[in-house]
């Protein structure tokens, strides 16, 4: 793609994630890249918005990439709308494609082509090539948060105070990715990237830990087979305004708009 080339970009989505992105966009942050406008379902947010705000519709006919920075509902209801009208589309709700006839939709339908972000992880890469043939047998992902951030709609008040309370760590869930974004949608969607990035959605196994004295996030990403033995880990600080969420995922979004603007130098 030639330097001159500008590829406009819609935010969807205008909370912590979002408004990151959006802003760097309208800064001139990322080389090639313009920032349209941004889709937002708040419209008292959307009157005091800095940024020109557009319908879906209008961000899809005036966009060459929509960046999802807003749920996994919201995800569900406009990718493969953004998608069948040939628009490109980053999303940061990766848990939504844990549903397999969305994620079928948005990655294999086309015409407009969906690119994946890692988020708040790494390694996606090199496990994806390992994973190939066979190579990988057992994938793990421990992840470990704040124990007061998890308490989910869900818990009954018992298991909501005792999250509150704890003075030691408490093994919340180990089970399938499947399972995991069910039950946590907004802090297991690195699950999902790892099933995503191997192929292994059936295989990956997810275990998080509620931790009172875990100030930042820590990801270990764990993978052995024919291919070799694996192991990574993460520790990322949380998003201020959102816990739940890792604070690098707005830079790996921004990174991710960068490569498809300007796709050179990119590994691949």
């Amino acid at each position: 793609m030639s330097a001159d080339v500008i590829t406009r970009v819609t935010v969807l989505g205008y909370g912590a994630i979002g408004s990151a992105v959006a802003d760097e966009l309208a800064a001139g942050g990322v080389p090639g890249a313009q920032l349209m406008g941004v889709v937002m379902r708040d419209p008292d947010r959307a009157i005091a918005s800095p940024h020109r705000v557009l319908s879906l519709d209008a961000a899809i006919a005036h966009s060459d990439l929509i960046v999802e920075c807003a749920t996994g509902a919201a995800l569900r209801a406009a990718g493969p709308k953004i998608i069948a009208a040939g628009v490109s589309l980053l999303p940061a709700s990766l848990g939504a494609l844990a549903d397999a006839s969305l994620r079928y939709t948005l990655l294999r339908d086309g015409p407009g082509r969906c690119y994946l972000t890692a988020g708040a992880i790494g390694g996606l890469d090199l496990l994806g090539a390992a994973a190939r043939s066979g190579g990988l047998t057992h994938v793990s992902l421990t992840s470990t948060k704040l124990a007061r951030t998890l308490v989910q709609p869900w818990m009954t008040a018992a298991e909501g105070e005792q999250l509150r309370t704890t003075q030691t760590p408490i093994e919340l869930f180990d089970g399938t990715v499947h399972e995991a974004i069910s039950r946590f949608p907004a802090s297991l969607n690195v699950g999902v990237a790892l099933a995503a990035a191997t192929d292994m959605w059936d295989a990956v196994r997810v275990r998080l830990v509620a931790d009172p004295g875990a100030q930042l996030t820590h990801h270990r990403i764990q993978a052995t087979g024919t291919a070799g033995d694996y192991d990574f880990s993460i520790t990322n600080k949380p998003l201020a305004q959102t816990p739940t969420s890792s604070g690098v995922v707005p830079a790996a979004l921004l990174r991710g708009i960068a490569h498809i603007a300007r796709p050179t130098a990119v590994f691949v």
